[in-house]
């Protein structure tokens, strides 16, 4: 394996039905979507189990239409992050791995995003992390938080003891702290200006290129992904980090 294998490059999801025309074909039908992406990109986040599970039946159905080496990192439901704010998550965790326990070769870490009104509380996440290592030790996790008190030292050395990777939300609205606190190292590209609709220049990507590369001979893994899908900018720059770094072992 060539040590650039280890940085997964893709968009956060493909079913925009604003691509078609930019980047899907006029007369492709949006089952279609995904196996067109796949032949562009290795890796998706799956954005839309956030809103609502998908069944078991649709994701086995995905794995079929994508190359056998094609990952998913999918996204907590939010009744378990925004409803529940990760209290009692027994059920809802049990829910969503039943669904994907049998594509688990497919996945890479699982996507948390916590709301910018649920602050870092030990009472309630060291449990929650508890469970996670527990009863789901086979997965790999990122939390992608919205407020400060999850980058205190108490919150940050609970996610390197459970090998929780703490998420790096590059964007003007989000705050952003770069701290590694797992082997996985997960990064969300929102946009830098305008949230969801702005591009990133090719400076900046060719910053967190050369980041990729000195996080993978420290012996980490990178997972990268665009959310600003507006105007496809998210496949603009995900096509030109990916060319990048791969000149990194030219």
């Amino acid at each position: 394996m060539k040590a650039t294998d280890r940085i997964h490059i893709g968009t956060s999801g493909w079913s925009y039905k604003h691509w078609k025309g930019i980047f899907y074909p006029n007369e492709m039908k949006p089952s279609d979507y995904i196996s067109f992406y796949a032949n562009h990109f290795s890796v998706s986040e799956l954005n839309g189990s956030f809103y609502k599970l998908p069944t078991q039946e649709t994701v086995l159905k995905w794995i079929t239409m994508v190359p056998e080496d094609f990952l998913f990192c999918p996204k907590m439901s939010r009744y378990l992050s925004h409803m529940k704010k990760l209290h009692d998550p027994e059920e809802p965790l049990q829910r969503f791995f039943n669904i994907f326990e049998p594509v688990k070769q497919h996945l890479g870490p699982v996507l948390i995003q916590m709301p910018d009104n649920v602050k870092f509380n030990d009472v309630v996440v060291r449990p929650f992390y508890e469970l996670l290592q527990s009863n789901y030790s086979e997965y790999r996790f990122a939390m992608e938080v919205r407020d400060e008190s999850w980058f205190s030292d108490e919150s940050l050395k609970l996610m390197k003891k459970h090998k929780v990777t703490l998420v790096f939300a590059q964007s003007e609205k989000f705050p952003y702290y770069e701290e590694i606190t797992a082997k996985d190292i997960f990064i969300r590209f929102h946009g830098p200006e305008s949230l969801y609709s702005s591009a990133y220049s090719d400076e900046t990507l060719q910053e967190y290129a050369l980041k990729f590369g000195e996080w993978i001979k420290q012996g980490h893994e990178v997972w990268a992904f665009f959310n600003n899908d507006v105007g496809g900018h998210a496949l603009r720059n995900g096509a030109k980090l990916k060319e990048l770094v791969a000149e990194l072992t030219d």
